[in-house]
């Protein structure tokens, strides 16, 4: 499905050693459909991706965590990678960030290892989840009802299991991204 997103701002929040896969499809998909994408990490300059074992393409980050407030986008995204969101979720300002969606209902979609952010920023108890499963049990632990599915929606938060579920992950991600903010989100 096509979906107008013409006008609208999105922040996908990454640092080193994000899945290559994870963020580079979901921004174009996003770009594709009329967004407007900041990557945005703590640091500015560039930022590497990781494909199967190895570096991979970097990226350049348009906004530093220290330069931007959750107020100006319409939504988050959190791609995956084992050192991406271990990193982020050390950094409260990526934490903050995090949550700030969250307070303001606004759509966040995580897929693989990205829900583990939101375990750090304590948005998932009460929530029904997915992600990689070497971290289903932090997201149990953390209150979240963990199923095995390729996409899972939850009042406008939207997690996947890994790169094999991109094109289901960015199809509601683009879909809640459309809808806007959802009531009941907030935590």
């Amino acid at each position: 499905m096509a979906y107008d997103l013409n006008g609208m701002k999105v922040a996908v929040l990454a640092t080193n050693g994000f899945e290559a896969s994870e963020l580079l499809e979901p921004v174009a998909a996003l770009r594709d459909a009329g967004a407007q994408v900041d990557i945005v990490a703590p640091d500015g300059g560039t930022i590497r991706g990781w494909a199967d074992g190895n570096w991979a393409q970097a990226v350049s980050v348009d906004r530093t965590l220290d330069d931007v407030s959750s107020e100006s986008y319409r939504a988050l995204v959190l791609p995956g990678g084992v050192m991406n969101p271990d990193t982020l979720r050390t950094h409260d300002e990526a934490v903050a960030f995090t949550r700030a969606f969250f307070d303001e209902g606004k759509p966040v979609a995580a897929i693989c290892h990205g829900p583990w952010l939101l375990v750090e920023a304590d948005v998932v108890d009460g929530r029904t989840v997915t992600g990689w499963p070497s971290i289903r049990t932090d997201l149990k632990n953390a209150g979240a009802r963990v199923v095995d599915d390729e996409v899972v929606v939850d009042q406008g938060l939207v997690t996947s299991r890994h790169p094999g579920d991109l094109p289901a992950f960015i199809d509601k991600t683009l879909e809640e991204i459309a809808e806007g903010v959802h009531a009941g989100q907030t935590v």
